[in-house]
């Protein structure tokens, strides 16, 4: 408990640091939105350096999320000269609130050119200021926004910050709508889920198909893998225990309430679980426990894999994103209680957020669209690449009543579970099941997005739910606030609802080939490359909707549709490079060693005994010789596929020739090299095997 939080400026130490008037002001200021005057800047500013500097720091930094998918920071000293050889430690309101970054030097899709360098980063102060500490280094670190010289959005939290203002305003009016003049604000409540490998740090640094791009480019299966499913849940060994423990504690100093954590599926994976907070803290927090992640793992001499498919032919890992909507009062608007059919104002939250889902499906996928997440979806590992949403056999009778009659009378009730043991105590089941298969899942209280990648970002998913159940809120509103018979008008509205959309529902296996053909048949979008989810984000729909909540303009979703081909089209230029460097320079070079060396067993055999048959060594280097002969035209062939790239133009036609093209050769030069290390000595494979790497920690 002495740990929790103690390199966070949070409200405690707020309203131990600051004068009672500045600190009753801030905290309005955080909740109601409002702007910062500067005087009460410099009053946080003060009190913010003085606790900071007390904790051993020495420098400042404005900590922000550019479209790089990673965070940023330059650091500054509080230090300032004074004449005579001295100087003094000063931080003021204005440096808290505003710095400038060079904008033309991360991703902006055209926003900014080279010569137009100016760019802002903005105090996002409903966000604490954390303190980051690098052995005997200490800084403090201000969570903020990043825009341009213009005032255009370059970063991934000034869209979310955007996004929950938009659902804040179309909540209220629906709480407003059932007598609720009490709750003062509307907010998403996101609880982020984060799985991830870890392998041996030397090891690590043996396969530079890992350092250059986070995967294996190469590598056979062991004999082993995660058939027996005896990793999941399985004890944690004494490495990885004080790994995790060092986590947390890393982790619980700067305030992120981690609380689950357990061996997943795939041997060497593991998974830990963040309890839920508003959403702009949420997102603060994943980065912080991804950095962590990697930090902590090279103190214990391991490497910490957030790739999405590190390793083929096992389970990769996802993020799963708990998605829910309170307010300043406790009242969860998702949460169905016990009697679902009498709770009006779920189900009309329930309609709409199905209803946004169903309207805007493209655009929630493409919010889990990234290279690594290819290798994922539709995987018999991960939900597919087709939305669709699981609400449980509880609310499914409730949504058939309201479709056949616009009326609910009763709703599943839980039922006592026995185990068939006395001397275990009788448990009150759930009121359905769960439903690991789905993209989009109901689980009690809270919507389970379970297609994100585990290199992502929450931000993107986030903004496009909020965004699109608030336009779903808006179209409520706007009709319901105009009926005079509410208590008719509400039941027709969600009858209406729920016969438009309910092709959306769906509560069956989605692994399945069956819900493939199925999902055609109801029209629901099946998109299953980044490539082909880039486009929905400059659908006229999606700029409509976007630029009515003053979420994104239409230049800013432009700017990061080009962003998102460019990000895809460097990554499978690195995959495709690294893969000429490792074979061409150490996998083919080994295997003509290899091959050396059994010819000259050959010819030795031969020599000393003149009748006798080779017949194992021969039988082998014809294989080998015939693997190496198609390695090697592999290779040549994707060195000039390679070059012929440059001559494709346009970033969207680029991306496409790097997916259609330059993947399938990628995968045609790795068969025979995956064949080959099967066969080779393991003594001349140049890099650990993949059972070296997942059974070796």
């Amino acid at each position: 408990m002495e740990n929790f939080s103690k390199n966070v400026f949070h409200d405690g130490v707020m309203r131990e640091r600051l004068p009672k008037n500045v600190y009753t002001k801030l905290k309005k200021a955080v909740q109601e939105g409002s702007a910062l005057p500067l005087e009460l800047a410099d009053a946080v500013a003060q009190g913010m350096k003085e606790w900071a500097i007390e904790q051993g720091a020495t420098h400042y930094t404005h900590w922000f999320q550019p479209l790089t998918g990673v965070t940023a920071e330059k650091h500054e000293a509080f230090l300032s000269p004074v004449g005579e050889g001295k100087v003094m430690l000063e931080f003021s309101g204005k440096e808290l609130v505003r710095s400038e970054a060079d904008a033309s030097s991360f991703p902006s899709g055209g926003l900014r050119a080279t010569f137009e360098a100016r760019g802002y980063t903005v105090w996002d102060c409903t966000s604490p200021a954390f303190l980051r500490r690098e052995g005997e280094t200490v800084t403090l670190c201000i969570p903020t926004a990043f825009c341009s010289y213009t005032g255009e959005a370059l970063d991934k939290k000034t869209p979310l910050l955007r996004s929950m203002e938009a659902i804040n305003r179309e909540g209220l009016r629906i709480l407003r709508l059932f007598g609720n003049e009490k709750s003062r604000f509307v907010r998403p409540s996101v609880g982020a889920e984060q799985e991830y490998f870890l392998i041996d740090r030397e090891k690590y640094l043996k396969r530079k198909d890992i350092v250059y791009t986070g995967r294996t480019l190469f590598g056979s299966m062991p004999a082993k893998g995660q058939e027996l499913d005896d990793h999941y849940y399985g004890i944690i060994r004494k490495r990885i225990a004080e790994f995790m423990r060092d986590l947390d504690e890393e982790l619980w100093s700067l305030g992120v309430p981690v609380k689950t954590e357990h061996n997943e599926v795939a041997p060497s994976q593991h998974e830990l679980a963040v309890v839920y907070e508003e959403a702009n803290i949420s997102l603060d927090h994943n980065q912080l426990v991804m950095e962590s992640l990697k930090k902590v793992a090279s103190r214990h001499g391991l490497e910490c894999l957030l790739h999405e498919k590190p390793f083929a032919g096992i389970n990769g890992s996802g993020k799963h994103n708990n998605w829910s909507l309170t307010t300043d009062d406790g009242i969860n608007l998702m949460n169905p209680g016990e009697s679902p059919h009498e709770n009006i104002q779920f189900l009309l939250v329930l309609s709409c957020v199905l209803a946004a889902v169903d309207t805007h499906s493209e655009l929630l996928r493409m919010s889990a669209a990234n290279v690594g997440n290819d290798h994922r979806l539709g995987a018999d590992e991960a939900p597919p690449a087709i939305i669709s949403c699981f609400i449980g056999s509880q609310l499914q009778g409730v949504v058939e009543q309201l479709i056949g009659t616009g009326y609910a009378t009763a709703s599943q009730k839980g039922r006592s579970l026995t185990m068939g043991v006395r001397a275990l105590p009788n448990v009150l089941a759930d009121d359905t099941d769960r439903n690991r298969t789905s993209p989009f899942a109901f689980t009690g209280n809270k919507f389970e997005f379970r297609m994100l990648g585990s290199s992502d970002s929450i931000a993107g998913a986030n903004i496009i739910l909020n965004t699109i159940t608030a336009e779903q809120f808006k179209l409520a509103a706007d009709f319901l606030e105009q009926q005079e018979d509410f208590e008719t008008a509400v039941h027709d509205y969600l009858k209406k609802l729920l016969r438009e959309h309910e092709r959306i529902i769906f509560n069956g296996n989605g692994y399945g080939k069956e819900w493939v053909e199925e999902a055609k048949k109801r029209g629901l979008s099946n998109l299953p490359s980044m490539i082909d989810a880039i486009p929905a984000l400059v659908s006229e729909s999606s700029i409509k909707l976007f630029e009515s909540f003053e979420v994104f303009t239409r230049k800013e979703l432009e700017s990061r549709v080009e962003i998102e081909y460019e990000a895809y089209s460097k990554a499978i230029n690195i995959e495709a490079k690294a893969m000429i460097d490792i074979a061409g320079k150490s996998i083919i070079p080994a295997v003509i060693r290899y091959t050396t060396r059994l010819a000259d067993s050959i010819i030795k055999l031969k020599t000393a005994v003149a009748d006798i048959e080779p017949y194992a060594q021969n039988s082998i280097l014809i294989d080998v010789n015939e693997h190496l002969k198609s390695a090697k035209f592999a290779l040549e062939n994707l060195i000039k596929l390679m070059d012929d790239a440059g001559e494709v133009v346009g970033v969207d036609k680029h991306a496409r020739y790097m997916r259609e093209v330059i993947v399938p050769a990628m995968e045609e030069l790795r068969k025979p090299i995956d064949e080959l290390e099967m066969i080779v000595d393991k003594d001349l494979w140049p890099m650990p095997s993949y059972g070296d790497l997942l059974f070796e920690v």
